[in-house]
């Protein structure tokens, strides 16, 4: 594995931190962690930029799907500051997942995310 290799799927490994973040602090800080202070985020549903929209974002997801979190699927592959990766929301209750996409992430010099370009690939009847 190249340093190069490395630095994408740490990216996506604090992406998924985020996304999975438990309480509203925890989601502050890894978001911080995970995106640069004028990062975006932008998918069917939602388009924000700012750690507080972000933030703002995943609570919502989180309010629409309790007791769900989200899992990579597949390796990360990326090039150039640019990575893509696939993903699905799972139920903890029955290991169902309702929800899965497709996400292209830009990264800074530092490895923080720049902006996400998400796709939804599988969503419920009427949760779009």
């Amino acid at each position: 594995m190249s340093a190069d290799t490395n630095r994408y799927e740490s990216a996506v490994a604090r992406y998924f931190e985020a996304w999975n973040a438990g309480d509203p602090e925890t989601l502050a800080k890894a978001v911080a962690t995970a995106w640069t202070p004028d990062g975006r985020y932008t998918d069917p549903l939602a388009d924000v930029s700012g750690h507080d929209g972000i933030a703002a974002v995943i609570a919502g997801a989180h309010e629409q799907f309790p007791g769900f979190f989200f899992r990579l699927t597949g390796a990360v592959d990326g090039h150039h500051d640019v990575a893509r990766f696939g993903w699905e929301l799972v139920n903890t209750a029955d290991g169902s997942a309702p929800v899965a996409g497709f996400d292209v992430i830009t990264l800074d010099g530092d490895g923080r995310i720049l902006g996400v370009h998400g796709f939804l690939d599988r969503v419920p009847a009427g949760a779009a």
